[in-house]
Parts: C-alpha cells; structure tokens; sequence
C-alpha cells in the first residue's frame, strides 16, 4: 500500500473521530495567545447584523503564525501570505479568530439555528474545498439557511480575496495540505472501466 493512501487513510479517520467531538482544536505553539472574547465571536452571527464593509489592513493588525516546515514546497507566495494575513486580521478576525481557530462550540448551531464561524485551519472542513470554492464562499457568503458568513463581493479586491486564501492555505499543516493538494485541488479523474 502506498504511503499516499496511508496518509489519505489516517486523515480520514480523524475527520471521522473528530465529527461527533465539539472540542475546540489543540494549540499549535508552546505558548497559545488566547484572544479576548466578544460577544460577536461567541455567538452565532445574527440576520439583523450589519453588511460587513471591507477595512483597510494594518501592519498592526497582524498577528504572527507559526508557518508549517515545508511551506516552500508549496509555492505559495511569501507576500501574498503577507497582505493575506493583515486583510484577514482587518476583516475576518472578528468571527474566525485571529489564526484562523474559530469559536468553541462551531459545530452546534446556535438559538437562530445558525452555525457559528468554522475554523480556518486545518482542524475544521476548510481544506476540504477547492480554491473555487474557498472563492465562491468568501464572494457569496454563506447559504442562508446554514451559517451567517456575509457576501464579501465587492467589498474585497479579487487580489484581496485570493490574498486571504493563500495565508488560510499557509495555517494548514504539510499533511493536510499535500492531501488537499492532490485529493481536492488536483483531484485525479477516475479510472476509465
């Protein structure tokens, strides 16, 4: 058996065990910094909330991440992560926490039946999407019925919005992102019977 499909086979069975737990993820430095808690990142956003408007990122608003071993194996652009981390700070940060690590309780919808914010980094479902649909989430916001993620279009750049995507990729750890690469981004076509 290869070790790809060993890999594929032990990430799975993490996201399995992890569905039913509702524990927020494991600290990732030796010394966590815990962000303030606000009532807006502690509860389900609500329908009456205000259109989110785009801030301008400031230097510092950024908040430093420890980035993965291999992240220049991954040909991602250091000045993307850059100006995707301080957009991120500048606009996400509030909801997503500010290294992408969510609220405790994300998997329990709250009194409105809206889930709160998902983690950003690798311990959630967002490397289970493709860049296409990491875009399309971040433009169009949420389905109404789900979560309350607001439409960014026209609010980000395109640059702005990519930007952002690329440091969400850089918070993923090198065997989440090599999955995510060649399962999700890349996936192979099907054997032809």
């Amino acid at each position: 058996m290869s070790a790809r499909y060993i890999l594929l086979a032990g990430v799975i069975a993490g996201f399995i065990a992890g569905c039913g737990e509702s524990k927020p993820p494991a600290p990732t430095s030796a010394a966590p910094t815990a962000a303030p808690a606000s009532p807006a990142v502690e509860s389900a956003p609500s329908a009456a909330a205000p259109a989110p408007s785009a801030v301008e990122p400031t230097p510092s608003a950024a908040v430093p991440v420890t980035p993965p071993k291999n992240l220049a194996a991954r040909n991602l652009d250091p000045e993307k992560i850059k100006r995707g981390e301080a957009v991120y700070q500048a606009n996400c940060a509030a909801c997503h926490g500010p290294k992408g690590e969510a609220t405790p309780g994300w998997r329990i919808p709250g009194a409105d039946g809206r889930y709160p914010p998902p983690p950003l980094d690798d311990s959630a479902h967002a490397w289970h999407h493709s860049t296409e649909t990491l875009e399309r989430m971040i433009r169009e916001g949420s389905p109404a019925d789900g979560g309350g993620m607001p439409a960014w279009e026209g609010k980000l750049t395109n640059q702005q919005i990519d930007d952002v995507i690329v440091w969400i990729k850089s918070l993923w750890s090198d065997e989440v992102y090599e999955v995510w690469d060649k399962e999700i981004e890349h996936k192979p076509e099907p054997p032809k019977s």
